[in-house]
């Protein structure tokens, strides 16, 4: 995986509004692939999170895969 390479979440974040599914943008590659920055972004471009992943929290794109939507103002933001 390399940066602006676009990444599926494999994991719901605990303390995020993140959910498995959602999708990513590699902004930073760490140390060869041993963590990787991702921005998740709402269809418009707003930013919702910056996250520095594990490998195993992430994963490539598949091409047979497509984009669905979920509007984030209705999910409650994790208590911190």
């Amino acid at each position: 995986m390399s940066e602006f390479d676009l990444v599926v979440l494999t994991e719901d974040l605990v303390n995020s509004r993140l959910k498995a599914g959602d999708v990513g943008t590699i902004l930073t590659v760490y140390g060869e692939d041993k963590a990787f920055e991702v921005e998740f972004a709402t269809l418009t471009g707003e930013s919702v999170a910056v996250e520095t992943l594990l490998p195993h929290q992430i994963r490539e794109i598949r091409p047979s895969e497509m984009m669905a939507v979920r509007d984030m103002t209705l999910q409650e933001p994790a208590d911190s």
